[in-house]
């Protein structure tokens, strides 16, 4: 019993070797020889791509801080002084808002004496200072009389301001059309402005009101600009006018009367 056993194993052992059956080998050409050849029960190789190898990330380089700026100079400690002078300064210019022009001025000059080492408050108290001064000088009256517009004129003319001096002579001629010097004065002004016209106009008007400025303007200097028209020296070289005679019943009037017995 137990031989026949082992005869049916290698039967069937026999058996199944004898079923398996072999492909013919074909043959490769050259354009197959590329191709891999696949085998029975194998998968074809697969080709794996050579890993790369990472490189650690640098590290990023930390930011420079800049320095912190450096702090500004603290200013130089006020001098106890400070205070007293700013509070003259500023009565000073409480003064000044109330045109009170002496205690201002008076006040800007203590803070300019006593606190010389002020100098942010010096500045300001010698330009107020200044308008003070100003306010306080002496002014000229405005002229009133004819007498005065000329006295003004004259003076204007003599510092040289010619236009001053005309506006002056026509309030003068205003007030009094026949003033004589007035009009002398206009001959003068006119000369130097180059106006020969009013000049010579104005002088024949002077020469009728008072002959003796014939002889005045032949010596004048300040009508040396108009010397040489014929117009001016036919002014100055006619004959001086002889005065109307008075009416008989006047003189006869102005007689004394003898007294009766």
């Amino acid at each position: 019993m137990p031989m026949a056993k082992t005869r049916r194993v290698t039967k069937s052992r026999t058996s199944a070797r004898k079923t398996v059956r072999t492909r013919p080998v074909k043959k490769r050409d050259a354009s197959d020889r590329r191709r891999p050849v696949k085998t029975a029960g194998r998968a074809p190789a697969r080709k794996t791509a050579p890993k790369k190898t990472v490189k650690p990330a640098a590290k990023a380089a930390k930011p420079v801080q800049a320095p912190p700026p450096p702090a500004p100079p603290q200013p130089p400690p006020r001098k106890p002084t400070y205070h007293e002078a700013v509070a003259m300064y500023e009565r000073g210019l409480q003064a000044l808002q109330r045109r009170d022009f002496a205690a201002s001025a008076a006040a800007l000059r203590t803070v300019i004496e006593r606190y010389p080492d002020e100098r942010e408050l010096l500045e300001r108290a010698r330009l107020y200072l200044k308008v003070c001064e100003r306010e306080l000088e002496p002014k000229e009256p405005t002229p009133k009389t004819a007498d005065e517009w000329v006295y003004a004129a004259t003076v204007a003319q003599n510092s040289g301001d010619t236009a001053s001096a005309l506006r002056h002579l026509q309030r003068a001629l205003t007030e009094d059309p026949r003033h004589e010097h007035a009009h002398y004065m206009m001959a003068v002004a006119s000369a130097q402005r180059r106006d020969t016209a009013a000049a010579v106009d104005h002088l024949r008007r002077a020469i009728a009101m008072n002959p003796e400025n014939r002889s005045r303007a032949r010596q004048d200097g300040d009508l040396d600009a108009i010397r040489d028209d014929a117009a001016f020296r036919a002014a100055i070289d006619a004959p001086a006018e002889a005065p109307a005679p008075k009416p008989v019943a006047a003189v006869a009037a102005a007689r004394p009367r003898k007294p009766r017995r």
